[in-house]
């Protein structure tokens, strides 16, 4: 990327609206917030339909250029201003209303004989929906649920289907090595993982030494598979300590780790 190019590229803030969420960019305004924003704040930004309320992350400089050159000329996500008062005392009305509709919800799934299991309620900061997000092993029809929660709360409702493993991340909780999920403090994807993985790495193959709190294989099984060297790194996956100096943040802490944490 040249100088002319990155000095074209509008200020912007990386934000996350969940702890393990993807990261997404968003231009700063024009008028210059009070002071500079740090990594932690509360923001209240806008894509263009809704507005949302995000924490800032840090984010490497090169990237944030890469993503702030990326973002479609068209205003629409940019930060609208740090969150104040007013807003916090809102989102806690809003927290409040998700557990009222998480608790009507459920009982409307118990009395219609709905084969589906409710995980978590959000309420948009902007009032525009509440989303319902469940899991079910098969296609419900929840037609004349939508119907009740829509006459209860008067506002839109959305359905939305989602796996154990979402289940989890959105849930939280610890693992079987004694630390918080990987899925819901860093890890911003899911990918891949076999029972290949366990056998490279000569673990045990009982199930329930290799499935994770959603059931399904861990996670981690892929950041302590060797390297291209042969080298292996002890951590989560083993339910042992890291011998490279792992970080609280599940992180490995180590400069040399291929592990890919």
């Amino acid at each position: 990327m040249s100088d002319a190019t990155v000095a074209s590229v509008a200020p912007t803030a990386s934000v996350r609206f969940v702890p393990a969420g993807r990261r997404r960019s968003f231009l700063l305004p024009e008028v210059p917030l009070d002071g500079p924003l740090s990594t932690g704040d509360t923001v209240v930004v806008s894509d263009g339909d809704h507005i949302a309320i995000g924490t800032v992350v840090a984010e490497a400089a090169v990237v944030a250029q890469r993503r702030a050159a990326s973002l479609p000329p068209a205003a629409g996500t940019h930060v609208l201003r740090r969150t104040t008062t007013e807003d916090a005392v809102r989102r806690l009305h809003q927290q409040h209303k998700e557990q009222e509709a998480l608790a009507f919800c459920q009982r409307k799934i118990r009395e219609r004989g709905l084969d589906m299991k409710l995980s978590r309620v959000e309420h948009a900061f902007d009032g525009s929906k509440l989303l319902f997000s469940y899991t079910a092993e098969h296609r419900v029809d929840f037609r004349e649920l939508v119907r009740d929660l829509a006459a209860a709360f008067h506002m839109r409702i959305e359905m939305r289907q989602i796996g154990v493993r979402d289940e989890a991340r959105l849930l939280g909780g610890y693992g079987p090595c004694g630390r918080p999920l990987c899925c819901a403090t860093w890890l911003t994807a899911f990918e891949p993982v076999s029972i290949k993985m366990a056998k490279q790495q000569g673990l045990s193959l009982t199930p329930s030494k290799l499935a994770g709190v959603c059931g399904r294989l861990k996670c981690c099984l892929r950041f302590e598979l060797p390297n291209s060297r042969g080298e292996r790194h002890a951590g989560c996956a083993q339910e042992g300590s890291c011998s490279q100096g792992c970080g609280g943040d599940g992180a490995c802490g180590s400069g040399s780790c291929t592990c890919g944490k």
